[in-house]
């Protein structure tokens, strides 16, 4: 059962995420912040990360951009969970290393369908 660590800060929208993605098959964990992530995915190694943007303390943008300086978590592919939806806003989690964009509200559908994808063949770092 491949592991998809959600950073989300909104409980109700982890709780959301979480139950969606237990009951396709996925083990699940969570931070509520950039800084919580960057310690749960050193001891978890996830198959996918679905990162808030807007998160506290250390943003979305800052901490995919960390995890990719990082040759222990480089590979790991990032999906950007959003309300920045604007064009400029995707190319710009494109560019700082996120490999799929989601624009909330969350269509679940395309959701699963890009972890999906991603975890089947990775983008090489």
């Amino acid at each position: 059962m491949p592991c998809v660590l959600v950073v989300e800060d909104d409980p109700e929208i982890r709780e959301l995420v979480m139950t969606y993605l237990m009951q396709a098959d996925f083990e699940v964990v969570t931070a509520v912040d950039g800084i919580e992530a960057l310690r749960v995915v050193r001891s978890v190694q996830p198959a996918v990360i679905l990162m808030d943007m807007g998160l506290p303390k250390l943003n979305g943008w800052q901490t995919t951009q960390r995890l990719r300086a990082r040759p222990d978590t480089a590979h790991i592919p990032i999906i950007a969970l959003t309300a920045y939806v604007l064009e400029d806003e995707r190319k710009r989690a494109i560019e700082i290393g996120c490999d799929a964009f989601e624009a909330k509200p969350i269509n679940f559908e395309s959701l699963l369908s890009k972890i999906r994808t991603l975890i089947a063949s990775p983008a090489p770092r």
